[in-house]
């Protein structure tokens, strides 16, 4: 059994779902119990009934509107994967005794698909589309609950915390843009809880990761559209200049040694680029030239820690500032520490939450941080850029 999985092989469902039923009645009421929750599960009904839910009542479900659904699925990265998911989900025999359900980042379903007589039970339940399962709305609930702590849930009969679902099983992973680390949504299968085969887990894990390759894959197609659309622009101005898309992904380089990555571009905003200096951003179609503006290429930036810490970065003129939440303050911090060796994911891991089983969070807390700082930061391994001097300081400190 994985550390997410509900069940392990061999288990006996039917008293198994007793069991944790009868746990949940007495826990809940708050009466005493042989049998515990298991970590996850006691953490998130801790947070429900803080939030004031009570078990015998099904928390509002008021799916949206269809306009406003359809709004939500043509804005979600993952329409360009979900006939792939549906693909990988249906290929398994028992398809028919369960759903596969994929949500946005804020937890409201944006697709479902399964057998009809499934569905018509998920109806029931207000498991459907354009409904927002989150534990603010419905208690512990795979979905929910996987957001909330930012890794795969499985849960099982009476771990959920409402009543009305506690004859389903659910079991949910995180899916996120490759390009970003950004969180897309919500990819859950679930279905009656006694149908629940210890394998679940694996087929949902198995799906994403298939999910965020074909995003990639797509976003490697689109990067080389522009590089080949702007290629005549680039040539023609001369460089050096590099050709970004609306992430700052780099798709095509001339005179300047190539970047995955640079800041978010903006028509109102020059970039420090390490190589290049002050750069003043081009809009092009789905993408932005840019190129320097003239000239030191070096970059200077000072991070200020403090209750707001912020960053301030200089190329030639006047410098500007960008707030850092803590959390980016303290990357910042750890990879000047680091020096020219930088810090791997695992590295940064222990440095940010202690230990060394948060990779995939700490890749996506950069991942996110470089869209504003760009290639201020380095990867493979995580580093300050060449090119740019960082000092530390306390907010208010002269140098």
């Amino acid at each position: 059994m994985t550390d997410y999985s509900a069940i392990s092989a061999g288990t006996d469902l039917t008293r198994y779902a007793h069991e944790l039923v009868r746990m949940h009645d007495a826990l809940i009421g708050g009466s005493r119990s042989a049998m515990q929750p298991r970590p996850l599960v006691e953490r998130s009904w801790q947070r429900v009934m803080q939030l004031g839910l009570v078990p015998d009542r099904p928390g509002a479900r008021d799916p949206l509107p269809i306009e406003a659904l359809e709004r939500r699925r043509r804005g979600s990265p993952l329409r360009l994967v979900i006939d792939d998911l549906e693909r990988v989900i249906s290929s398994v025999a028992d398809a028919s005794h369960f759903l596969m359900v994929v949500t946005d980042g804020d937890g409201v379903i944006l697709w479902r698909k399964g057998a009809p007589a499934v569905r018509r039970r998920a109806d029931e339940l207000g498991f459907c589309d354009g409904a927002r399962w989150t534990e603010e709305t419905v208690g512990t609930n795979a979905i929910g609950t996987a957001l909330a702590e930012a890794s795969p849930v499985q849960l099982f009969s009476g771990e959920h915390f409402e009543q009305a679902q506690h004859p389903w099983y659910c079991t949910a992973f995180p899916i996120h843009d490759p390009r970003t680390g950004e969180l897309l949504g919500i990819v859950d299968i679930s279905g009656p809880a006694l149908t629940l085969h210890p394998a679940i887990g694996a087929l949902v894990e198995t799906a994403v990761l298939l999910a965020e390759s074909l995003l990639h894959r797509h976003h490697a197609a689109a990067l080389e559209r522009l590089r080949q659309a702007a290629e005549p622009i680039v040539a023609a101005a001369g460089g050096p200049a590099l050709v970004v898309d609306d992430a700052g992904w780099v798709a095509h380089s001339l005179g300047v040694s190539t970047r995955d990555r640079i800041s978010v571009p903006s028509a109102d905003r020059p970039l420090a680029v390490p190589g290049l200096g002050l750069c003043l951003p081009e809009r092009l179609d789905h993408g932005w030239l840019v190129r320097p503006s003239g000239g030191d290429r070096g970059v200077e930036a000072r991070l200020e820690l403090g209750e707001s810490p912020v960053v301030e970065v200089r190329s030639e003129g006047e410098p500007w500032r960008i707030a850092l939440s803590p959390r980016r303050a303290q990357i910042l911090r750890e990879l000047a520490r680091a020096g020219r060796e930088g810090m791997t994911a695992q590295q940064l891991s222990v440095a940010l939450f202690g230990d060394g089983e948060h990779t995939v969070a700490a890749r996506a807390e950069v991942s996110r941080m470089r869209r504003s700082l760009g290639a201020i930061v380095a990867g493979s391994p995580y580093r300050i850029a060449e090119g740019v001097r960082l000092t530390v300081a306390t907010a208010g400190a002269t140098d």
